[in-house]
């Protein structure tokens, strides 16, 4: 019982993992993408969803790291 408690959570960490590294590399894209439209600065909306965007992601990122 106790290994297969231990193998669930080995899982889980690694899915908690790769999770991270989606969201991690999703963040550095949009980071980029938020830099280039603040210098057009021609679309607010686009400028907000980007803030938006990176703002959930990176409350999921540390929801993840805090049930570590």
């Amino acid at each position: 019982m106790l290994l297969l408690l231990m193998l669930q959570r080995i899982h889980v960490d690694k899915k908690q993992k790769k999770r991270l590294d989606v969201i991690n590399k999703k963040l550095g894209s949009l980071r980029q993408q938020l830099a280039g439209s603040r210098e057009q600065a021609d679309d607010l909306d686009e400028l907000k969803d980007l803030e938006n965007q990176i703002a959930k992601l990176e409350a999921e990122a540390a929801e993840i790291k805090a049930s570590k």
